[in-house]
């Protein structure tokens, strides 16, 4: 066993075989203690390789990293889970493999009970006209015929055998009715998701009820002891895969994600769905985590939804969803979700946060967490290839939530610990309810007063020029002007630059208005030379008090094109008192 090489080495690798041969689906794989002695086995149904037929699907169960036992599927499995169906000491659970219209249930690994779905009614046109062929009253082309009108306006679809009839050539419809007329017409749907429903407690070793999804958009409760029919409930669409909660005596909840792209949820006595969410394409997974309902689509997004159906969160992951399973850790108090990708990686989420990844070094088909042999922290993986990657969590490791989703940060969706209502608080609101209209009347005026001052306040400032710094539209200049100097001389320096990005500016000049019985200014219109991009051009000049009042006033500052009346630039410079006048 060694340390995992992933990104964040919270796994340790505890096993990998490239040439396990094994190909299935996460709804196909289950960790359970077949044995009762504590000990963890994989569960695994095979599809089989190419070309090897109904033989290559085989029922396999692993020990540590021994292959232990197999068993001869006949049909293509598409679902497996492990379930308790009775209170027999020792406890033991039972496995159940659905497998076209049928569910096999293994019991101490051999075979224990058969159980096969109820026939669907056949259309009664179909009936008559394969009647009609049995009396010899129609030749094959006309029944062909029959059946395409019969196809196209009944409700209710055609059976196997008259589609498998529709599709066959002119040469092979004589053959084919003299093999199959003799035989009576029927209609069988075929299983395509499994889950378990407890029966009466939610002790984990509580005896389940299984619940079966089908071709024909119907949900079948059976009976764990009997395999008789329970409930039957229906839906619009085939349910491709679907969550189960609750206990069938008490009160249980099914979420069922359909082949239309939508999510339907169905509770006790409701024959057909309660609640609907329309997603934006069709899922890929979906699993409860807590009280949320968390969904992967083809257009590789997970989100979340509540019970009812309204959506949380949505990340946008990297790379297209291949599977998804959850991750449950009881002792921690820990469950996310573990999503596997396209680009050979294994990413887990809780709610929007990613809070891990691994590599593999292929793209993972089936994913399943639980106890296997004797680790609580068990990840079993199976590759496209074929592979098994077994990863063991290590007791160390710790998750810190990483958002990745733009937006605002998780805790701002925390809530805040609002303090209870107060006396003061009830009567401060039935004062505000009583005089709503004298307090609005009072913050309108007071408003209209607020922006009166800023108003004054603003006209004043651009009246005595507080800031001695100007910008002017159209050519990009800059102007600062500082004073130096105590009085009754002032020296006066304009810092003028041309803040363009590379275009000069020619031809400016300087002009200073004043009052003449209170200063003299040596140059009162000066020229500037050339204003290079960047650089800041010092103009200077003295200014002197002639009066001995202890007065000022403003000196305003002009920067004209010598071609033009209009100045380019304007400020307002404050003198300041001059000490020596006095």
């Amino acid at each position: 066993m060694s340390e995992s090489s992933g990104e964040d080495g919270k796994w340790l690798d505890a096993h990998y075989d490239p040439v396990a041969g094994l190909r299935t689906f996460t709804s196909c794989v289950a960790l359970a203690d077949l044995s009762g002695d504590g000990d963890g086995r994989l569960v695994v149904a095979d599809l089989g390789g190419g070309g090897g037929g109904s033989a290559a699907m085989k029922l396999k169960v692993y020990r540590g990293t021994a292959l232990t036992s197999e068993s001869v599927l006949l049909d293509l499995p598409c679902g497996l889970v492990s379930f308790f169906m009775d209170l027999h000491e020792p406890r033991v659970p039972a496995v159940a493999v659905a497998s076209g219209p049928c569910v096999y249930v293994y019991k101490n690994l051999r075979p224990y009970f058969k159980f096969t779905l109820p026939g669907l009614d056949v259309n009664t046109l179909e009936q008559d006209v394969w009647q009609q062929a049995r009396e010899g009253h129609i030749d094959p082309p006309a029944l062909k015929e029959m059946l395409e009108s019969v196809r196209k306006k009944a409700d209710v679809p055609l059976s196997g055998r008259s589609l498998h009839f529709l599709s066959l050539d002119a040469e092979h419809l004589e053959d084919f009715v003299q093999l199959h007329k003799p035989q009576p017409i029927k209609r069988q749907t075929v299983i395509t998701c499994m889950a378990t429903l407890k029966k009466s407690t939610a002790d984990e070793d509580g005896v389940s009820c299984l619940v079966i999804g089908t071709e024909s958009g119907h949900l079948y409760v059976l009976d764990p002891e009997a395999f008789v029919v329970l409930a039957k409930m229906a839906l619009p669409a085939a349910p491709t895969t679907m969550d189960v909660t609750g206990q069938f005596d008490v009160e249980f909840r099914i979420t069922a994600a359909c082949r239309n792209g939508n999510i339907y949820i169905l509770r006790r006595d409701s024959d057909k769905a309660k609640y609907c969410v329309e997603l934006s394409s069709h899922p890929v997974g979906l699993l409860r985590v807590g009280k949320n309902v968390v969904v992967g689509t083809v257009d590789r997004n997970l989100q979340g939804f509540t019970q009812k159906g309204k959506k949380l969160w949505k990340v946008v992951l990297p790379a297209p969803i291949c599977t998804m399973a959850t991750m449950d850790l009881p002792a921690r108090g820990f469950q996310a979700v573990l999503v596997g990708l396209a680009n050979c990686e294994v990413q887990l989420y809780r709610d929007k946060n990613l809070v891990s990844a691994i590599k593999t070094p292929n793209a993972v088909s089936a994913i399943c967490f639980g106890r296997y042999g004797r680790e609580d922290g068990t990840l079993v993986m199976t590759m496209k290839g074929g592979g098994l990657m077994v990863k063991i969590l290590k007791r160390t490791a710790e998750f810190r939530e990483r958002d990745t989703t733009p937006g605002p940060p998780a805790a701002q969706s925390v809530r805040l610990n609002v303090p209870k209502k107060t006396k003061l608080y009830v009567d401060q609101t039935l004062r505000e309810r009583e005089n709503g209209p004298a307090m609005h009347r009072a913050f309108q005026m007071d408003l209209v007063r607020l922006r009166l001052a800023a108003a004054q306040a603003y006209a004043k400032a651009l009246e005595c020029s507080l800031t001695p710094v100007s910008s002017g539209p159209g050519r990009s200049l800059k102007m600062n002007a500082v004073v130096q100097g105590l009085g009754p001389s002032f020296k006066l320096t304009l810092n003028v630059q041309n803040t363009a990005a590379c275009r000069p500016v020619l031809k400016l000049a300087v002009s200073f208005a004043y009052d003449d019985a209170l200063y003299r200014v040596r140059n009162p219109f000066m020229k500037i030379p050339m204003l290079v991009p960047g650089l800041v051009y010092p103009v200077q000049t003295l200014v002197e008090c002639t009066s001995d009042k202890g007065i000022s006033d403003i000196i305003k500052v002009f920067v004209l094109h010598e071609e033009q009346s209009t100045p380019l630039l304007t400020a307002h410079i404050n003198m300041p008192v001059s000490e020596g006048s006095n």
